[in-house]
């Protein structure tokens, strides 16, 4: 499994995890909002996955991105222990 820190250290693939926060998206839906090709958005959503920030199902020919926030907690532990002054 991907680092979690490294993988949300791109500001591409923060704005994928942004967008998913939203609400479940297609990989077409995801490429209209970024300037970039469709297996560039799709290489970034592959490490997303390998982090196990995101999971991903098939919907016939489409495949649809989910969130999974739960493995965010790692970031979110490490955050609090500044916030706390430890």
């Amino acid at each position: 499994m991907l680092n979690v820190f490294q993988v949300v250290a791109d500001p591409t693939r923060r704005g994928i995890l942004d967008l998913l926060r939203e609400r479940e998206r297609s990989v077409g839906e995801i490429v209209e909002r970024f300037t970039l090709t469709q297996p560039a958005v799709s290489r970034h959503l592959r490490e997303l996955r390998e982090a196990g920030l995101v999971s991903v199902r098939r919907e016939g020919q489409r495949r649809v991105y989910v969130l999974r926030p739960e493995r965010l907690g790692e970031i979110a532990d490490w955050a609090d222990r500044f916030r706390a002054g430890r």
